[in-house]
């Protein structure tokens, strides 16, 4: 009965999909818990920290990305008008600003209520879709924090896209 108990634990858990999508593609995987899982991605803009936590009381799992990158006090409220203006944008999860640190970070979840089974293609979805969305917005931070533009300039400025070939 132990035995069985164990295995529904296991394929219960959504994290297990997660850790083997994240061996899948070579990422540095580290399971610090049962309901967590932290990796690293190595991305465009430099290496992205990526955890994800099983909430089994809301059957969820949230996804938290960030790039090892803090904002200076005195950029703080610009970065928050920026990531406003980014939030307004996107279609799934928004990104935060931590008070303490100025970490910047992008945040999802994924609801199974009911009991629903989660899939690779769904653990894939939420980890592409919040690399992607950090990759894309990550210049304007830059832009706003490095450069003193505004969050308008610098959404603006990192948001062209190219059209045809060179």
């Amino acid at each position: 009965m132990a035995s069985l108990q164990s295995l529904l634990r296991e394929t219960s858990n959504p994290l297990d999909r997660v850790e083997h999508i994240a061996h899948g593609h070579e990422w540095f995987i580290d399971r610090s818990a049962e309901d967590e899982v932290n990796m690293i991605v190595a991305a465009t803009w430099g290496d992205m920290s990526i955890s994800i936590h099983w909430r089994e009381d809301f059957e969820s799992l949230h996804i938290a990305c960030s790039y090892d990158f803090k904002v200076p006090p005195a950029r703080r409220e610009e970065i928050g008008r920026l990531l406003n203006l980014v939030n307004e944008q996107l279609y799934f999860g928004h990104f935060d600003i931590w008070r303490q640190d100025g970490t910047v970070l992008l945040r999802n979840s994924l609801m199974l209520a009911g009991g629903a089974r989660v899939t690779d293609a769904q653990c894939e979805a939420l980890i592409r879709v919040s690399i992607e969305t950090c990759e894309r917005y990550f210049p304007s931070l830059q832009f706003v924090v490095w450069a003193g533009k505004s969050a308008e300039e610098a959404l603006e400025s990192s948001l062209l896209d190219t059209m045809g070939e060179a």
